[in-house]
Protein backbone atom coordinates (compact mmCIF):
# COMPACT_ATOMS: atom_id res chain seq x y z
CA UNK A 1 0.00 0.00 0.00
CA UNK A 2 2.71 2.28 0.84
CA UNK A 3 4.43 1.66 -2.66
CA UNK A 4 0.98 2.85 -4.32
CA UNK A 5 0.73 5.71 -2.28
CA UNK A 6 4.64 6.81 -3.04
CA UNK A 7 4.00 5.56 -6.97
CA UNK A 8 0.73 8.02 -6.98
CA UNK A 9 2.15 10.96 -5.41
CA UNK A 10 5.44 10.79 -7.77
CA UNK A 11 2.90 10.52 -10.84
CA UNK A 12 1.35 13.62 -9.49
CA UNK A 13 4.56 15.61 -8.74
CA UNK A 14 5.34 14.98 -12.30
CA UNK A 15 1.93 15.67 -13.97
CA UNK A 16 2.15 18.96 -11.77
CA UNK A 17 5.81 19.42 -12.84
CA UNK A 18 4.58 19.08 -16.55
CA UNK A 19 1.88 21.27 -15.95
CA UNK A 20 3.76 24.19 -14.25
CA UNK A 21 6.65 24.26 -16.83
CA UNK A 22 3.64 23.09 -19.71
CA UNK A 23 5.54 24.33 -22.56
CA UNK A 24 8.64 22.67 -22.10
CA UNK A 25 10.09 23.72 -24.92
CA UNK A 26 7.83 26.78 -25.95
CA UNK A 27 8.71 28.83 -29.56
CA UNK A 28 8.85 31.75 -27.85
CA UNK A 29 9.51 32.90 -24.31
CA UNK A 30 9.39 36.28 -22.86
CA UNK A 31 11.74 36.73 -19.64
CA UNK A 32 11.65 39.78 -18.06
CA UNK A 33 14.58 39.81 -14.81
CA UNK A 34 14.95 42.28 -11.73
CA UNK A 35 18.44 41.59 -10.45
CA UNK A 36 22.04 43.02 -11.12
CA UNK A 37 25.20 42.00 -12.30
CA UNK A 38 24.97 38.33 -11.12
CA UNK A 39 21.70 37.82 -12.99
CA UNK A 40 23.54 39.17 -15.81
CA UNK A 41 26.36 36.59 -15.21
CA UNK A 42 24.01 33.72 -14.85
CA UNK A 43 21.74 34.36 -17.87
CA UNK A 44 24.60 35.26 -19.97
CA UNK A 45 24.45 32.24 -22.79
CA UNK A 46 20.70 31.67 -22.12
CA UNK A 47 20.42 33.19 -25.81
CA UNK A 48 23.06 30.95 -27.26
CA UNK A 49 21.44 27.96 -25.86
CA UNK A 50 17.35 29.29 -27.10
CA UNK A 51 19.38 29.56 -30.30
CA UNK A 52 20.45 26.08 -31.11
CA UNK A 53 17.31 24.96 -29.69
CA UNK A 54 15.36 27.10 -32.26
CA UNK A 55 13.22 28.77 -29.42
CA UNK A 56 12.89 32.71 -29.66
CA UNK A 57 13.74 34.27 -26.69
CA UNK A 58 12.92 37.97 -25.57
CA UNK A 59 14.47 39.23 -22.38
CA UNK A 60 13.38 42.38 -20.27
CA UNK A 61 15.50 43.72 -18.03
CA UNK A 62 15.55 45.60 -14.57
CA UNK A 63 19.29 45.55 -13.40
CA UNK A 64 21.25 47.71 -11.78
CA UNK A 65 24.87 46.64 -10.27
CA UNK A 66 24.82 45.62 -6.72
CA UNK A 67 21.23 46.48 -6.11
CA UNK A 68 19.15 44.62 -3.40
CA UNK A 69 15.50 43.64 -3.42
CA UNK A 70 15.30 47.03 -1.00
CA UNK A 71 16.91 49.26 -3.69
CA UNK A 72 14.57 47.43 -6.12
CA UNK A 73 11.17 47.89 -4.37
CA UNK A 74 12.25 51.45 -3.09
CA UNK A 75 12.19 52.42 -6.71
CA UNK A 76 9.09 51.23 -6.95
CA UNK A 77 7.55 53.11 -4.29
CA UNK A 78 9.19 56.42 -5.30
CA UNK A 79 7.78 56.23 -8.83
CA UNK A 80 3.81 55.30 -7.73
CA UNK A 81 4.38 57.99 -5.46
CA UNK A 82 5.14 60.53 -8.13
CA UNK A 83 5.37 58.63 -11.97
CA UNK A 84 7.47 61.73 -12.76
CA UNK A 85 9.69 61.84 -10.16
CA UNK A 86 13.29 60.32 -11.81
CA UNK A 87 14.56 58.27 -8.58
CA UNK A 88 11.81 55.85 -9.56
CA UNK A 89 12.87 55.86 -12.94
CA UNK A 90 16.70 54.63 -13.11
CA UNK A 91 16.36 51.89 -15.53
CA UNK A 92 17.64 53.94 -18.47
CA UNK A 93 14.83 56.37 -17.70
CA UNK A 94 11.82 53.83 -16.95
CA UNK A 95 10.18 52.91 -14.12
CA UNK A 96 9.77 48.88 -12.93
CA UNK A 97 5.70 49.39 -13.60
CA UNK A 98 6.80 51.14 -16.87
CA UNK A 99 8.95 47.66 -18.11
CA UNK A 100 6.68 45.45 -16.52
CA UNK A 101 4.03 46.61 -18.76
CA UNK A 102 5.28 46.32 -21.60
CA UNK A 103 3.77 43.06 -23.31
CA UNK A 104 3.18 39.81 -21.51
CA UNK A 105 5.61 38.13 -19.86
CA UNK A 106 5.89 34.69 -19.01
CA UNK A 107 8.24 34.79 -16.58
CA UNK A 108 9.87 37.13 -14.34
CA UNK A 109 12.86 36.41 -12.06
CA UNK A 110 13.86 37.94 -8.64
CA UNK A 111 16.64 37.97 -6.30
CA UNK A 112 18.63 38.99 -3.54
CA UNK A 113 22.00 41.30 -3.86
CA UNK A 114 24.98 38.63 -2.86
CA UNK A 115 26.47 40.94 -0.42
CA UNK A 116 22.67 39.97 1.68
CA UNK A 117 22.14 37.02 0.25
CA UNK A 118 22.79 35.00 3.54
CA UNK A 119 21.12 37.68 5.90
CA UNK A 120 17.65 36.10 5.68
CA UNK A 121 16.38 39.31 7.53
CA UNK A 122 17.33 41.39 4.68
CA UNK A 123 14.68 39.83 2.06
CA UNK A 124 11.40 40.96 3.43
CA UNK A 125 8.72 42.62 3.34
CA UNK A 126 10.98 43.61 -0.13
CA UNK A 127 10.38 40.58 -1.44
CA UNK A 128 6.81 40.05 -1.09
CA UNK A 129 6.61 43.78 -2.02
CA UNK A 130 7.81 43.11 -5.61
CA UNK A 131 6.25 40.12 -6.01
CA UNK A 132 2.53 41.24 -5.04
CA UNK A 133 3.56 44.69 -7.43
CA UNK A 134 4.42 41.94 -10.49
CA UNK A 135 1.72 40.11 -9.92
CA UNK A 136 -0.99 43.21 -9.96
CA UNK A 137 0.41 43.61 -13.47
CA UNK A 138 1.24 40.48 -14.98
CA UNK A 139 -1.05 38.31 -12.78
CA UNK A 140 -0.24 35.28 -15.02
CA UNK A 141 3.68 34.96 -15.14
CA UNK A 142 5.30 32.86 -13.32
CA UNK A 143 8.33 34.20 -10.90
CA UNK A 144 10.88 32.37 -10.33
CA UNK A 145 13.71 32.55 -7.66
CA UNK A 146 17.38 33.13 -8.67
CA UNK A 147 19.48 31.81 -5.83
CA UNK A 148 22.80 33.07 -6.16
CA UNK A 149 26.14 31.65 -5.14
CA UNK A 150 29.04 32.19 -2.16
CA UNK A 151 32.17 34.12 -3.30
CA UNK A 152 35.25 32.19 -4.33
CA UNK A 153 36.98 30.72 -1.15
CA UNK A 154 40.08 32.83 -1.36
CA UNK A 155 37.45 35.95 -1.13
CA UNK A 156 38.81 38.33 1.40
CA UNK A 157 35.44 38.97 2.88
CA UNK A 158 31.86 37.08 2.73
CA UNK A 159 28.47 37.75 2.48
CA UNK A 160 26.33 38.85 5.55
CA UNK A 161 24.55 37.32 7.58
CA UNK A 162 22.90 39.28 10.00
CA UNK A 163 23.32 43.20 10.74
CA UNK A 164 27.03 43.61 11.70
CA UNK A 165 28.01 40.08 10.78
CA UNK A 166 29.49 38.81 8.48
CA UNK A 167 29.80 34.77 6.85
CA UNK A 168 33.07 33.34 8.05
CA UNK A 169 33.88 31.39 4.44
CA UNK A 170 32.66 30.03 1.32
CA UNK A 171 30.37 27.15 2.95
CA UNK A 172 28.56 29.15 5.42
CA UNK A 173 27.65 31.88 2.56
CA UNK A 174 26.29 28.85 0.88
CA UNK A 175 24.58 27.16 3.25
CA UNK A 176 22.89 30.43 4.96
CA UNK A 177 22.18 32.13 1.42
CA UNK A 178 20.33 28.73 0.56
CA UNK A 179 18.09 28.54 3.19
CA UNK A 180 17.25 32.18 2.65
CA UNK A 181 16.20 31.94 -0.62
CA UNK A 182 14.48 28.31 -0.06
CA UNK A 183 12.23 30.66 2.47
CA UNK A 184 11.50 32.90 0.00
CA UNK A 185 10.75 30.63 -2.21
CA UNK A 186 7.98 28.62 0.15
CA UNK A 187 6.90 31.86 1.33
CA UNK A 188 5.97 32.91 -2.75
CA UNK A 189 4.95 29.41 -3.54
CA UNK A 190 7.64 30.09 -6.18
CA UNK A 191 10.56 27.84 -8.23
CA UNK A 192 14.10 28.42 -7.81
CA UNK A 193 16.82 28.54 -10.08
CA UNK A 194 20.29 26.53 -8.05
CA UNK A 195 22.71 28.47 -9.56
CA UNK A 196 24.13 28.86 -5.94
CA UNK A 197 23.65 24.92 -5.15
CA UNK A 198 25.45 24.18 -8.76
CA UNK A 199 28.93 26.52 -7.70
CA UNK A 200 29.09 25.52 -4.72
CA UNK A 201 29.12 21.73 -5.92
CA UNK A 202 32.28 22.43 -8.05
CA UNK A 203 33.52 24.41 -5.16
CA UNK A 204 33.51 21.39 -3.03
CA UNK A 205 34.87 18.70 -5.55
CA UNK A 206 37.81 17.43 -4.46
CA UNK A 207 39.18 17.09 -8.22
CA UNK A 208 37.26 20.08 -9.90
CA UNK A 209 36.64 22.61 -6.91
CA UNK A 210 39.51 25.37 -7.44
CA UNK A 211 42.48 25.66 -4.91
CA UNK A 212 44.64 28.82 -3.93
CA UNK A 213 47.56 28.83 -5.69
CA UNK A 214 50.09 28.89 -2.43
CA UNK A 215 53.21 29.37 -4.50
CA UNK A 216 52.19 33.16 -6.09
CA UNK A 217 53.60 35.94 -4.39
CA UNK A 218 50.61 38.06 -4.08
CA UNK A 219 52.33 41.09 -2.61
CA UNK A 220 54.74 41.28 -5.72
CA UNK A 221 52.86 40.30 -8.89
CA UNK A 222 55.21 40.17 -12.14
CA UNK A 223 53.12 41.95 -15.20
CA UNK A 224 51.60 39.45 -17.07
CA UNK A 225 52.12 37.06 -14.19
CA UNK A 226 48.95 35.50 -12.57
CA UNK A 227 48.22 32.85 -9.69
CA UNK A 228 47.27 29.54 -11.16
CA UNK A 229 43.30 30.03 -11.22
CA UNK A 230 41.96 26.29 -12.49
CA UNK A 231 38.71 25.22 -12.19
CA UNK A 232 37.59 28.55 -10.86
CA UNK A 233 34.10 30.11 -11.84
CA UNK A 234 34.52 33.63 -10.47
CA UNK A 235 36.51 36.42 -12.42
CA UNK A 236 39.71 35.76 -9.50
CA UNK A 237 43.12 38.03 -9.93
CA UNK A 238 43.57 39.57 -13.31
CA UNK A 239 45.53 42.29 -15.08
CA UNK A 240 44.14 46.12 -15.44
CA UNK A 241 45.77 49.10 -15.82
CA UNK A 242 49.03 47.60 -15.25
CA UNK A 243 47.56 46.24 -11.83
CA UNK A 244 46.79 43.11 -10.74
CA UNK A 245 42.87 43.08 -9.06
CA UNK A 246 40.75 40.61 -7.38
CA UNK A 247 37.04 39.75 -7.88
CA UNK A 248 35.91 36.66 -6.07
CA UNK A 249 32.65 37.30 -6.42
CA UNK A 250 31.74 37.92 -10.48
CA UNK A 251 31.18 35.01 -12.43
CA UNK A 252 34.17 34.27 -15.35
CA UNK A 253 32.96 32.41 -18.27
CA UNK A 254 32.97 29.04 -16.77
CA UNK A 255 30.49 30.74 -13.97
CA UNK A 256 28.48 32.13 -16.70
CA UNK A 257 28.35 28.73 -18.71
CA UNK A 258 27.02 26.99 -15.40
CA UNK A 259 24.38 29.18 -14.57
CA UNK A 260 22.84 29.72 -17.86
CA UNK A 261 22.69 25.76 -17.82
CA UNK A 262 20.84 26.05 -14.93
CA UNK A 263 18.48 28.78 -15.86
CA UNK A 264 18.18 26.85 -19.24
CA UNK A 265 16.79 23.72 -17.48
CA UNK A 266 14.79 25.45 -15.32
CA UNK A 267 13.16 27.57 -17.61
CA UNK A 268 12.70 25.18 -20.26
CA UNK A 269 12.55 22.03 -18.03
CA UNK A 270 15.19 20.19 -20.27
CA UNK A 271 17.98 18.30 -19.39
CA UNK A 272 21.21 20.43 -19.62
CA UNK A 273 23.06 17.69 -21.19
CA UNK A 274 21.48 18.16 -24.45
CA UNK A 275 23.07 21.19 -24.51
CA UNK A 276 26.15 21.37 -27.13
CA UNK A 277 27.39 24.75 -27.30
CA UNK A 278 30.43 25.36 -25.54
CA UNK A 279 32.13 28.79 -25.28
CA UNK A 280 35.56 29.50 -26.39
CA UNK A 281 37.35 30.06 -23.31
CA UNK A 282 35.65 26.81 -20.77
CA UNK A 283 37.53 24.23 -21.70
CA UNK A 284 35.58 20.99 -23.29
CA UNK A 285 36.50 18.58 -20.97
CA UNK A 286 35.30 21.15 -17.52
CA UNK A 287 32.06 22.55 -19.90
CA UNK A 288 31.62 18.82 -20.43
CA UNK A 289 31.82 18.16 -16.43
CA UNK A 290 29.42 21.84 -15.27
CA UNK A 291 26.82 19.94 -17.49
CA UNK A 292 26.80 16.78 -15.45
CA UNK A 293 27.10 19.32 -12.23
CA UNK A 294 24.00 21.13 -13.86
CA UNK A 295 21.89 18.00 -13.64
CA UNK A 296 22.71 16.39 -10.72
CA UNK A 297 21.86 19.79 -8.89
CA UNK A 298 18.36 20.32 -11.08
CA UNK A 299 17.18 16.52 -10.17
CA UNK A 300 18.48 16.73 -6.63
CA UNK A 301 16.23 20.04 -6.26
CA UNK A 302 13.40 17.92 -7.82
CA UNK A 303 13.93 15.09 -5.56
CA UNK A 304 14.30 16.71 -2.38
CA UNK A 305 11.39 19.30 -3.06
Amino acid sequence: MKHIKKSTLLLILCLITGLSFGQSNPKHLRLFIIGNSFSQNASAYLPNFTNEKGTELTVGRAELGGHSLEQHWGYVEAAEANPEDPKGKPYKGKSLRMLLSAGTWDVVTLQQASYFSADQQSYNPYAQKLYDFIKKIQPNARIIIHQTWAYRSDALKFGRVAPEQLAKDQTEMWKKSRAAYHALAKQLNAKIMPVGDAFYEVASDKVFGFKKDTAFDYANPVYPNLPNQVNSLNMGYYWKDNKMVFDPNHANEAGRYLGSLIWYATLFNESPLKIEYVPNKVPADFAAYLKTVAEKVIKNLKTNK
